[in-house]
């Protein structure tokens, strides 16, 4: 059984969940919530994976109705303040990735004190994307290579070593895991670099209805797949088999036989 180590989840159908009900859509993102704080138990305490990451809001998501968009802001800090004592107890790593500096003052440093009380956490490394594009993070990390590389070392070409380590998870790693709620099946801009070779499952449940029940039978599904990372056989992750690609490559052009 594979070892999933990063689980990703984009938790869609809130609004639909709420409308269908005859609700506003801020009926479903109420909701919503209680159900991230079922699954970050279970993916802390019960499966014991490396790390989650939860598709919050994202830099498309600006289109949405401003009241909406307002009830979100309301909704993480209200999350921050209920559960941030239990995430430091539970030894959890908790960080936002993306922006924030568009959210209310007291939000932000809300995020901060939390993020800086638990930095040296070892347990669970929960991060919430918040005004985040998969699109701009890669846009960032070059950037930040660039801007922090020395005018003594040589600066192109870039290498996917450069990218990596200036993404706002380096330390976490590629996703395993991608789970998306609420029937569509797409990435919708996330993650896009750290999904390259991510097992993907679709489910029509929409996020409040979306229970711990459902999200352990996904994981258990999921890890008896066979990963192989571009081999014909099982691998252990995906930069194994690129460095191991690297040298099969330049054994064949440079004298190998095929």
């Amino acid at each position: 059984m594979s070892k999933i180590k990063h689980v990703a989840i984009i938790m869609d159908g809130n609004g639909r969940w709420a409308q269908e009900r005859k609700r506003p859509r801020i009926w479903g993102h109420i909701r919503g919530v209680s159900i991230v704080s079922d699954i970050v138990e279970v993916a802390n305490n019960e499966l014991k994976i490396d790390a989650l990451t939860l598709y919050a809001f994202s830099t498309e998501n600006w289109v949405r109705p401003v009241d909406e968009i307002k009830s979100l802001f309301f909704l993480l800090k209200k999350y921050i303040s209920k559960e941030g004592k239990k995430i430091i107890q539970n030894n959890i790593r908790f960080k936002v990735i993306g922006s924030i500096d568009r959210l209310p003052l007291d939000t932000v440093n809300l995020i901060v004190d939390l993020e800086n009380k638990t930095k040296s956490a070892t347990g669970l490394k929960l991060n919430f994307a918040f005004d985040y594009g998969g699109r701009k993070e890669i846009v960032e990390a070059v950037n930040r290579r660039l801007v922090n590389n020395s005018i003594l070392e040589k600066i192109l070409p870039l290498s996917e070593e450069d990218i990596t380590n200036n993404l706002f998870l380096s330390d976490v790693g590629d996703v395993d895991l991608l789970i998306r709620t609420g029937g569509d099946q797409r990435i919708s801009n996330f993650l896009l670099w750290q999904l390259a070779y991510a097992e993907l499952f679709f489910t029509h449940t929409k996020w409040p209805d979306f229970t711990t029940e459902e999200f352990k039978e996904i994981y258990k599904k999921v890890s008896t797949r066979e990963r192989r990372f571009g081999d014909v056989s099982a691998g252990d992750n995906l930069n194994k088999n690129i460095e191991k690609a690297r040298k099969d490559r330049e054994t064949i052009e440079w004298g190998g036989q095929l």
